[in-house]
């Protein structure tokens, strides 16, 4: 944001064609919502960036179309998502070779994938138990498979300190300024 300026809450109605026919059918009952764009609507400027976040990170990798429907979003204390799946999601993971398993599975959750290649804000799926569908995504912004010294960065960082990004980091990251956003 230029000189600092807090962002503003979007609307549905601001947003790209392509963002709302990326969002279309995932986000209804969201915190009750009874829509995709009262569920938008009704996010905090934190979880909207968030979510948008997602979609355009998850959509240049052509996975954006394997989450079924958005179940939770967050961008402060961390940027992450719960999503229900599409079938075989676990195997389509595995096949890219854009993810690994080291490092990757958490305590109590099934399954663990994390994006290769990338040192910082690298995407992290998990699977909770035992439901097969339903998946968590986050972004560690040092990534512990990456090598030995973003792994002690990331101990150091989110283990140890306890300091998780926040969706201005993970943005700033990835290069996204959210001029593909909004109209």
């Amino acid at each position: 944001m230029p000189g600092g300026a807090k962002p503003l809450p979007l609307t549905w109605g601001e947003l790209t064609p392509p963002v709302r026919e990326a969002l279309t059918g995932r986000l209804a009952g969201l915190y009750g919502a009874a829509s995709d764009p009262a569920a938008f609507d009704a996010l905090a400027v934190d979880k909207q960036r968030a979510l948008l976040i997602f979609v355009e990170a998850l959509g240049r990798l052509n996975f954006w179309r394997e989450v079924s429907r958005v179940t939770n979003v967050y961008g402060e204390g961390g940027v992450g998502i719960e999503f229900e799946a599409a079938r075989g999601f676990s195997k389509r993971l595995r096949r890219t070779g854009l993810f690994t398993t080291r490092f990757a599975r958490h305590r109590g959750t099934a399954e663990g994938y994390s994006e290769r290649g990338r040192r910082t804000a690298a995407l992290h799926f998990l699977r909770a138990l035992p439901r097969e569908r339903l998946w968590a995504a986050h972004f560690d912004l040092h990534a512990p498979a990456a090598s030995p010294r973003s792994a002690l960065r990331h101990l150091w960082h989110e283990k140890l300190r306890r300091r998780t990004p926040d969706w201005r980091e993970i943005a700033g990251e990835l290069g996204l300024d959210g001029s593909g956003w909004t109209v």
